[in-house]
Formats: C-alpha cells, sequence, structure tokens
C-alpha cells in the first residue's frame, strides 16, 4: 500500500494492513452497462485491483452519482485492501436509464444486478454489500430475496424500510422530508419525468454537494439551505417543494399525497422479511440518527431468528461523525467475511456509548440485560410513586404559530442533536413537568415509550412528548422525544413510541417533560381540522387536556439500566 493510502487509512481511523502488505495498481472500469429486465440500462464502474483471476465483489448501488466524492472514498479504500468494488448509478439517476422513482424500484433493479454481477468472468460469485442511508436502503431492497444469498452486509444509519421516518406516529416529518427531496432535486445527475442523461459535468458538480444521506451542508449551499428552510411554513405543504427549488418534486409529492393512505409505500417496506437474510450483517447507527428505531428492529429480527449481527450505536446522528464509523466498520467486516481476517468477528454483537458518561459498552443482546422498564408518572411534576389526583395539564396549539423545535433527528448538520429547550419550555402553549433532583446518577438504555391519556377540542391534534435533562444550573437539554397523531374525539389513550437512547443523567441533574401540540417544522402543522395534509391551509387552534390521575395514570417508561 502506499504511503498515501496508508495516511488516509490512519486519518479515517481503519484497521490497518501489515506494515509490508502491498497491493496492486487499481484499476478502474467506468459505465459498464447493466440491462434490466424492461429494457432500461444501469451503469456501473468497476474499481479493481489489476491483475489476477475472478475476486469476491462489493456491490454499491446509489442515487446520489457514482462520481460522487464520498462513494469515491468508499470503494478506492477497499479497492486497495483487495476487493473489486462496483458502484452503480440506481435508475433514473446520472448516466442510468429510466425514471428515478425513489425507494419503488430498488429489489427488481437489484435482483437484476445480482444476477448480471455473478454472471461476469472477472467475478467468483461471492457478491457482498456496504453503504450508507438510502445506500442500506437498497441492500436490505435485495438481500432477504438473494439466492444464493450475500456474502456479507454493511449497513450503515438505514432501515429495511423508511416509511416509519416519513410519518412518525402517523405525523408527517417535514423538515427532513422537504431537505432530502429539495437536495435530490436539485443535483445534476437525475434524471426525472422527461429529463435528459446527466453528463460529465453534472457527474462533476455532484462531486462538489453533500451526500442527502448526510444532510445539507450549510456552508456549501446557503442560499439553497436559506429557501428549503423557508419553505417548510408554505402552505399547502404538498407545495412546498416549489416554493424551495421552484418546481415540483416527485418524493416530497408521494410523501405528502399519502400522508393518510400509507400502504402506497407497502412494496418498499422489506422489514417483514429481515429474519429470513441470512448474510452476515453489520450495523452502524447513533442515538441521533433518524433511523436508529427502525435499525434497531432489523437487529433484533436477525439476532432472535439467530443470525450472525453486529450493531455499533455512536453519540452521533446521520452526519460525517456516523459515515467516518461506518467506513471503518464495513472494512473490517468485508476483512472478516471476504478477506478471512476474523479477527472483527471476536467482538459483542452490541456495542454503544452511554451518553454523558464517556464509557463504552458491550452487550449480547438489544435491549442490554439488566435494563429494567420503569415507569414515570406525571403528576403535578413527575414522579417514580405512582399516579396521583392531578388536575389536568392544558395547553392549546395553534397552527398559526406553531410550537418550534429544538434539536432531535434532523438532517442537517448543525441543527439537530441535543439543543437547550429553554425558549420552548417558556412557552404558553406548552405543559412542563419536573422532577425532584437525582440522588445518584441514573441510566437509561434502550426503547423509551409514553402512555398518556389527552383530549383534544377538535378530535385532531399531534401530541408531542419530549424527555429532558436539566443540569445544575437549569439548562434543560432533549434526550428522547416521540409523537403521535390523534384523530379521536373525546379522551384518548395515546402510546407513543420514542426514540432510544442510552444516555446518564447525573447526579444533582432533574428529569422534565414537555408536552406540545407539535415541533414544527421537523414535524408538519396540525391544523386541527382533519384535512388530509398535502392540502390543508385552514385551521383551528386546538386545546389540549392531559389527564394524569389515578384512574387515567398518563407515564413515561424508561429503560433504567442497573449495570
Amino acid at each position: 500500500m502506499t504511503v498515501l493510502g496508508r495516511l488516509t487509512d490512519r486519518i479515517l481511523g481503519l484497521p490497518g494492513l501489515p506494515v509490508h502488505a502491498t497491493t496492486p495498481p487499481i484499476g478502474v472500469a467506468r459505465d459498464l452497462g447493466v440491462p434490466m429486465p424492461d429494457g432500461v440500462t444501469l451503469l456501473a464502474d468497476v474499481h479493481r485491483p489489476r491483475g489476477g483471476g475472478p475476486l469476491p465483489a462489493v456491490l454499491i448501488r446509489t442515487p446520489y452519482g457514482k462520481g460522487q466524492a464520498l462513494v469515491r472514498l468508499f470503494a478506492r479504500v477497499l479497492a486497495r485492501r483487495g476487493f473489486q468494488v462496483v458502484v452503480q448509478d440506481v435508475r433514473g439517476v446520472g448516466g442510468s436509464g429510466g425514471e428515478f422513482r425513489a425507494f419503488h424500484d430498488e429489489r427488481d433493479d437489484g435482483l437484476a444486478t445480482l444476477a448480471w454481477l455473478r454472471a461476469q468472468p472477472w467475478c467468483d460469485g461471492r457478491v457482498a454489500t456496504v453503504g450508507a442511508s438510502y445506500l442500506g436502503f437498497t441492500q436490505w431492497a435485495v438481500a432477504p430475496y438473494a439466492d444464493p444469498p450475500l456474502e456479507a452486509m454493511g449497513l450503515g444509519i438505514t432501515a429495511s424500510e423508511f416509511v416509519s421516518s416519513f410519518y412518525p406516529g402517523g405525523a408527517l416529518a417535514l423538515h427532513n422530508t422537504l431537505v432530502w427531496s429539495s437536495l435530490m432535486g436539485t443535483r445534476g445527475g437525475r434524471r426525472g419525468r422527461g429529463g435528459r442523461r446527466g453528463g460529465e459535468d453534472q457527474r462533476g458538480r455532484e462531486d462538489q454537494r453533500g451526500q442527502p444521506g448526510q444532510g445539507a451542508r450549510d456552508g456549501r449551499r446557503p442560499l439553497h439551505d436559506r429557501r428549503v428552510r423557508r419553505a417548510m411554513r408554505h402552505l399547502p405543504v404538498g407545495e412546498a417543494d416549489t416554493a424551495a427549488i421552484g418546481r415540483p418534486e416527485p418524493f416530497l409529492r408521494e410523501v405528502t399525497a399519502n400522508a393518510e393512505r400509507i400502504a402506497f409505500w407497502e412494496a418498499t417496506d422489506h422489514s417483514a422479511h429481515v429474519a429470513a437474510t441470512t448474510a452476515p450483517a453489520s450495523m452502524v447507527t447513533g442515538w441521533w440518527d433518524l433511523f436508529l428505531r427502525g435499525q434497531l428492529r432489523d437487529f433484533r429480527a436477525l439476532h432472535a431468528a439467530g443470525r450472525q449481527a453486529r450493531i455499533t450505536i455512536g453519540p452521533w446522528g446521520h452526519d460525517a461523525k456516523a459515515l467516518r464509523a461506518v467506513l471503518a466498520d464495513q472494512v473490517s467486516w468485508l476483512d472478516a467475511h471476504l478477506g478471512g481476517d476474523t479477527a472483527a468477528l471476536r467482538r459483542a454483537p452490541v456495542r454503544l456509548h452511554l451518553q454523558r458518561s464517556g464509557r463504552w459498552l458491550d452487550f449480547e443482546q438489544w435491549p442490554p440485560p439488566g435494563t429494567e422498564p420503569t415507569p414515570l408518572f406525571l403528576s403535578h411534576g413527575l414522579t417514580w410513586d405512582g399516579p396521583s389526583d392531578a388536575e389536568p395539564a392544558a395547553f392549546t396549539y395553534d397552527a398559526l404559530d406553531p410550537t418550534p423545535n429544538a434539536g432531535g433527528p434532523l438532517l442537517s448538520p448543525g441543527r439537530g442533536g441535543q439543543r437547550d429547550n429553554g425558549r420552548i419550555e417558556a412557552r404558553a402553549d406548552v405543559a412542563v413537568l419536573t422532577g425532584a433532583p437525582l440522588d445518584r446518577d441514573l441510566d437509561l438504555i434502550g426503547p423509551v415509550s409514553a402512555t398518556i391519556h389527552v383530549r383534544t377540542s377538535t378530535g385532531h391534534g399531534d401530541l408531542f412528548v419530549r424527555l429532558c435533562d436539566v443540569d445544575r444550573q437549569g439548562v434543560s437539554r432533549n434526550v428522547t422525544d416521540g409523537i403521535v397523531r390523534i384523530s379521536s374525539p373525546g379522551l384518548v389513550r395515546a402510546e407513543i413510541e420514542m426514540h432510544p437512547t442510552g444516555y446518564r443523567f447525573h447526579r444533582g441533574h432533574r428529569l422534565r417533560v414537555m408536552l406540545a401540540g407539535g415541533a414544527f417544522p421537523r414535524f408538519a402543522r396540525n391544523h386541527g381540522t382533519g384535512e388530509p395534509a398535502a392540502r390543508a391551509v385552514a385551521s383551528k387552534r386546538i386545546r389540549f387536556e392531559v389527564h394524569r390521575d389515578v384512574e387515567h395514570p398518563s407515564s413515561l417508561l424508561l429503560p433504567v439500566w442497573r449495570g
């Protein structure tokens, strides 16, 4: 390996090769045509060590352009380690034919690509897959159905289904949907309805833009990003794309139009087939990643089925820190399953970072042994002792002045993660309940949920629940949250799936729960009328009453770890 190659690996924190290891020069065969059953041709580049006979192949399928800088980096790192890497533009992207329809064609096109690849004389028939975000979804679209199975999968910040991330708890995830669709709608290498093939100049421009899986990079496209943020206030939401990029964007239109009928996405949901996947799988995610819940469900399904799987959960979001961890993880996994270096197989199945403790912990399963689901009851404040006869907590939500959001699992870097919630908690349209100072450290590791008894004045509304950590100086920072859409009159028992967490509350800190009618623009406004989200413009003010008495105990179920 060259000095530059070793330096690159060191900067990226990759597993080292022996000092005297050498690799042959890397050759790149560009724009190989891969025929699809419907006559469309998709293009792929093959990065391969020169010389030698047939080799196993590592397949990467991307909607961001095979010439994109990050994808090329992945390919070069893997090729230097003796793997041949096939990077393919998905349908309708770059020089690949057809129309790009996000998520819809990846199973059929992926399986056709896999069959073509195994038939090539330079492939020995063994194929592994790697990638992050959408590049991980393209793996799940193939792996459960591949025959013979894949040799290995490297799954970074992704999941076998994205639908639950479009509509968490039934609410429309406006911020992430508009950020991603706007960036996809302005990429030069993409082909849409009536589009034409992107050329070399367009692929070159793609190299200067961030991968949508990382979120828009504010420093690189400031005007675009400001337009997108302003467009989040546009009504109706179904036309926010025109405000953001000046024209309709198919993905945003599909997500908003189908917010009330998610069965539209059924063919893009591969979660029911995860347990049947026999390929060894290595996963990386983060506590602030928008696909965390789905990825943990995938891991549990594989683990319960007795499959070989591991997962790493770090203190990051859908960002560059995560991608660095993904690359290191996938290199070690391929070294183990294609290169014969079994050292990577000797770690625990679950490795996670306990936030605010500075510790990495290893476990044999998720949730970890020693975790005890413990209810924290909403009362006059917060209490572990059980429900009491407190009066309902009331607040009023107004879609014309929606309750704002701070932090959380967002695509835009610098805006997600853990943030000071003080300004939001001071608003009149939220209810804030705070517990007593902790007399010892409190560790939470695992799934979090809430059961809230709530009544809305209109029979419609979104209930947002957030758990915060209040330090000794009184600064309140978000730890986890969740939302649920309510579409029933009367008193409703709302079950809310919140974001899983691994977090230490220090002695002397206090737990705080904030209740609100939304978190804008992370989630689209609920107009209180029941009108479909894509078309809603008019709104009604929504009064919320959260009951917290003995007959209607509202609580959060927290995963208290006593390890």
